[in-house]
């Protein structure tokens, strides 16, 4: 083999291994945990491969590769009526998930664009069921609703959906004015409300505050009237103990006292009596007798002294 043959085969083979190259490397698909590959085979679906490192048949595989993670795709503003034909803009957030790579790939072509058209239509439904007030107070319930049709529609293609969230609920102009004035009546009813307790406390308290002085009061002046009705007693018996022992005194010396003395202590309050010109005596017995009362002390009194000198003669 002459030296041009030898540089015509060089030529042939590098031509050969390049067409191979080209051939294989594009063949060789290297899949991350999360992608998964259906594989075509001739038109046909043979199988899901992944992940790592996949080898396909030059010109005969095919392979579609498939995200296996939880996405999301969102409607912006879009337009539904209420119940009480109310108009409004919301926003949604969808998200999903494959859960069947062979299904997404062969029975849906576009999955994004039909979930959203579906969402739309079944947004629209699910609000034109419910009332204003509703929509407004009620996202969870709607959020669940939402998810549980769009899953129905969607798990015959291999996906499921994970969760809607309401971002956003705009009402119109005058609704929302409307929704505020009424925030504020309910707060001033709340202000209102909370100052009507107070005061109703503050009342119950001074009342029951006035009960407790007054019961306190009551029972001061009670047991002031029980000291008060005490000192009297003591006071009324000190004093008929004070009597009763001055009449015993009394009684004590008069019971030893003579005629004689009786009789001069009679004089001695007529000598007062008599004394006052204005004083009039009235004499409820006879004079004379009373003279002879006094004649008889008298004539006693010199018998007794006659009686007493003969005594000292002898």
């Amino acid at each position: 083999m002459d030296g041009a043959d030898y540089g015509t085969l060089i030529i042939l083979m590098v031509v050969v291994i390049f067409i191979l190259l080209a051939l294989i490397v594009p063949n060789i698909k290297i899949l991350r945990e999360y992608e998964r590959a259906v594989i075509f085979r001739l038109g046909r679906v043979s199988g899901t491969k992944g992940p790592g490192i996949v080898f396909l048949l030059p010109l005969i595989d095919r392979a579609v590769k498939v995200d296996l993670r939880e996405n999301y795709f969102e409607i912006r503003r879009q337009m539904c009526i209420t119940g009480d034909n109310s108009p409004l803009d919301i926003d949604v957030l969808f998200y999903y998930r494959v859960i069947n790579p062979e299904d997404s790939v062969v029975k849906i072509k576009d999955f994004r664009g039909a979930a959203i058209g579906i969402a739309q239509t079944t947004l629209r439904s699910v609000i034109g069921d419910i009332m204003l007030d509703d929509v407004l107070a009620k996202r969870e319930y709607i959020n669940t609703v939402l998810r549980d049709k769009l899953d129905e529609m969607t798990e015959r293609w291999g996906v499921k959906v994970t969760s809607v969230e309401i971002r956003e609920i705009l009402p119109p102009s005058r609704v929302q004015n409307a929704m505020v004035r009424q925030m504020e009546a309910e707060r001033i009813r709340r202000a209102m409300v909370i100052e009507a307790d107070g005061t109703k406390e503050a009342a119950i308290k001074v009342a029951e505050g006035d009960a407790r002085s007054e019961i306190l009061k009551a029972e001061g002046d009670r047991e002031a009237a029980i000291l008060e009705a005490e000192g009297v007693k003591q006071s009324i018996i000190l004093e008929a103990e004070g009597e009763a022992l001055a009449l015993g005194k009394v009684f004590g010396v008069v019971k030893d006292i003579d005629s004689k003395t009786m009789t001069l202590q009679y004089l001695k309050a007529l000598d007062a009596l008599g004394n006052n010109e204005q004083t009039r005596m009235i004499f409820p017995l006879d004079f004379s007798s009373l003279t002879g009362m006094v004649s008889e002390h008298v004539d006693k009194a010199s018998e007794e002294d006659a009686r007493s000198s003969k005594k000292k003669v002898k």
